[in-house]
């Protein structure tokens, strides 16, 4: 086996790296004072993103993305996730599930999100359907001939800044062996639309300035041209194009990583106690080797679950696989790092504190540990009956 990158890879490293580097570093100390990262930087993060040729990378040619197959988009997503998520989303990656839109949704929505003319959001979770997304109690009901929507979402990643926010909401119920479920479609709601409110939502400790926030339904009339795909059918088109969200959040959390290793490392070496660096005791330097370790085999099963991706191989449990490991090996990376930089690793005036805060969502946000734990286990037990 081949573990080498070719050049083409290596560039894309490189030049999103260098980008990070100098577009999204120089800002993370006041987006983590304020909470907030101002519209022109943002905008100007977009600008220089298309100038780059990297917005909408993660799409096809055919629709003018930049077309990059899953483990160049994962290479991507790695180097990404060593810079602020609240800066980063400016880095334009438009959600894949647009690719199900029809010729006029093209559009309206797709082609100006591949512009970089509209951001899009993602709407599941709700007060009392995080995991259980079937307990959604957001409803749409038929009403003349349009869909009239009542019910809240919470949670929802970046909608401060979207233009239009593709949603999931019950249209239905079914019975099945294990009773009543929800059946479910997916809705494209614009910004400003009658009845629908984008509020802020609740102060997070990780990642802020990344908002998540409130919607709100009440009596909010949707035509059939907003329906994403077919009606009752949401979640063929969830399992289509939205698996490769936990390969994102997988690969984030290896960049994290890296640079958290990379701000310990010459601390271990230059730090002084007792008259000697402190990487010198067995106690700091296991803890090194540890982490390395760590971060190399999260990285190799995160790479190697996108690499399956592109040989249409099944790649269900090898996502989960790295979704759980990468996101539980970033809380231990970041614990660890803080451990070695001592009490000035809870202070501000360091880094290091805001990437453990930060680590602690990874294992939360699409799909819990939990859940990605039942995704393993239920792959390895179904063939055998149980």
């Amino acid at each position: 086996m081949n573990f080498g990158l070719t050049s083409e890879q290596d560039m894309i490293v490189d030049t999103v790296r260098d980008f990070v580097e100098k577009e999204i570093y120089p800002h993370e100390n006041e987006v983590e004072r304020t909470g907030i990262v101002p519209k022109e930087i943002g905008m100007e993060i977009r600008d220089k993103c298309l100038d780059a040729g990297f917005f909408a990378a993660n799409l096809p040619e055919s629709v003018g993305g930049g077309g990059l197959n899953h483990l160049d988009f994962t290479l991507l997503e790695r180097e990404l996730g060593r810079g602020s998520m609240a800066l980063g989303v400016f880095f334009g990656r438009p959600s894949g599930i647009l690719l199900g839109c029809n010729e006029e949704q093209r559009e309206r929505y797709l082609l100006p999100a591949v512009k970089g003319e509209k951001f899009d959001a993602l709407a599941m979770t709700e007060p009392d359907a995080g995991s259980d997304v079937r307990g959604m109690k957001c409803m749409a009901k038929r009403d003349g001939g349009d869909w009239l929507v009542n019910g809240t979402k919470h949670f929802i990643s970046h909608a401060n800044i979207a233009d239009f926010i593709i949603v999931f909401i019950a249209t239905g119920e079914e019975e099945t062996p294990r009773g009543p479920k929800k059946l479910i479609t997916c809705f494209l709601v614009d910004r400003g639309t009658l009845g629908f409110e984008i509020l802020p939502g609740y102060n997070s400790v990780s990642h802020r300035g990344y908002q998540n926030c409130i919607l709100k339904f009440e009596d909010c009339r949707l035509s059939d041209a907003q329906v994403l795909g077919e009606v009752h059918h949401g979640f063929d088109l969830a399992n289509q194009w939205l698996y490769g969200t936990r390969l994102t959040v997988a690969s984030n959390c290896v960049g994290r990583a890296r640079r958290v290793f990379e701000e310990t490392l010459p601390y271990a070496a230059e730090r002084k106690q007792f008259g000697q660096q402190i990487g010198r005791f067995q106690g700091v330097s296991f803890k090194l080797a540890d982490m390395i370790t760590e971060i190399d085999a999260a990285d190799w099963l995160t790479l190697s679950a996108a690499w399956r991706l592109d040989q249409e191989l099944p790649a269900n449990r090898e996502i989960a696989s790295a979704k759980v490991y990468a996101s539980e090996m970033l809380a231990k990376v970041t614990d660890e790092a803080l451990q070695i930089f001592g009490g000035m690793g809870l202070m501000s005036d360091l880094p290091i504190e805001r990437f453990w805060r930060d680590a602690r969502v990874e294992r939360i946000w699409d799909g819990t540990s939990e859940i990605q734990r039942h995704i393993i286990s239920r792959e390895l037990l179904r063939p055998l009956g149980c």
